[in-house]
């Protein structure tokens, strides 16, 4: 009898810590959409005036269709001929708006990216006068890829695989003008960000400008190097889950901020390169200085050793988009 007890206690305080360690643990978030947006009502450019397709509240999870970035004019078996009749107007086909309650001008929208899913196909391709080597490669050049379920990596050549990593080129809510803008060059809203970074799973934040901030998304990558020097990444349909939630003000959010499992970063556009990194340098000590207290000196000198500047894209003109990240584990989170 001593014996049984003796071992009985021991098994008892496993199972109770056990329990305890269940009991606060938090509840697994859903992420099942309440919302469902097809590509029926779909704008390409970025203004206040464009109307909400949906209202919702803060902490909504919506699923979203959307198009390949040039609305249906290339399909998968088009050739490069049809490269030169692919008209520029409704080029990024964007899914929304959708307008949150709550969102104001100075406060913060968090788009997390729940789930990305690839259709069955998509593009990439050459267009004449566009792209990093424009002056260089002048002719019209196209490829298409077919997709099954669950792709992992697309067929470049018999040798040649690509890994797929889907993300959306162009995310963004509506600047604080009635003037319709193109969705082309990113601009402090986000817009045409073509950041390979912001994958499935990541955070994006976004300064609102405007009531409701007015969030869209579209031009989706199914793969992208930094830099798309081409001018086009695998361009393809998708399926995007995403949650929003309204945040207080956060002074240091000028231009989209976002954070992912292992890094927090910022975002800058600018005409050149220098103009862009230097941005992103000093957007980074406002971010370290506001959110973690740090002295603005040694903040730059965390960015020096510790950050990481990426270039994401060379081909939105008039605007290039630069990143830096650093690592949570280097700012104890």
């Amino acid at each position: 009898m001593n014996v049984a007890r003796r071992l009985m206690f021991p098994v008892l305080a496993v199972i109770l810590s056990l329990g305890a360690l269940f009991a606060r643990a938090p509840a697994q978030k859903t992420l099942n959409p309440s919302y469902f947006l097809d590509t029926k009502r779909t704008h390409s450019k970025f203004s206040s005036t464009i109307k909400p397709v949906l209202k919702v509240s803060s902490g909504a999870v919506i699923q979203a269709q959307i198009k390949e970035a040039t609305d249906g004019q290339l399909n998968r078996n088009s050739s490069a001929d049809a490269i030169a009749k692919v008209r520029f107007d409704p080029i990024h086909p964007l899914t929304g708006p959708v307008y949150v309650n709550g969102a104001r001008p100075g406060n913060v929208l968090a788009v997390t990216l729940h789930r990305i899913e690839v259709g069955a196909w998509g593009w990439t391709g050459i267009f004449p006068g566009f792209g990093f080597l424009a002056d260089e490669f002048s002719e019209p050049y196209l490829k298409t890829f077919t997709f099954e379920k669950g792709a992992k990596e697309a067929r470049f050549t018999d040798k040649i695989r690509v890994p797929l990593r889907p993300f959306a080129g162009v995310m963004g809510v509506a600047p604080a003008t009635d003037e319709l803008l193109s969705t082309i060059p990113p601009r402090a809203n986000g817009g045409n960000m073509d950041n390979p970074c912001l994958i499935e799973g990541t955070t994006v934040y976004f300064p609102v400008f405007v009531e409701g901030a007015l969030f869209s998304i579209g031009d989706t990558h199914a793969a992208q190097g930094m830099g798309e020097v081409c001018g086009t990444a695998i361009e393809a349909p998708m399926t995007i889950v995403y949650e929003v939630r309204v945040l207080e003000k956060r002074d240091w959010i000028k231009e989209p901020h976002y954070e992912t499992e292992d890094d927090y970063a910022v975002t800058a556009f600018a005409p050149t390169l220098d103009e862009a990194a230097k941005k992103a340098t000093r957007y980074m000590i406002d971010y370290l200085v506001g959110r973690h207290g740090m002295d603005r000196t040694e903040a730059y000198v965390l960015c020096s050793i510790a950050g990481d500047l990426h270039i994401a894209e060379v081909v939105d003109v008039p605007h290039v988009l630069v990143s830096m990240h650093i690592a949570k584990k280097v700012l104890g989170s």
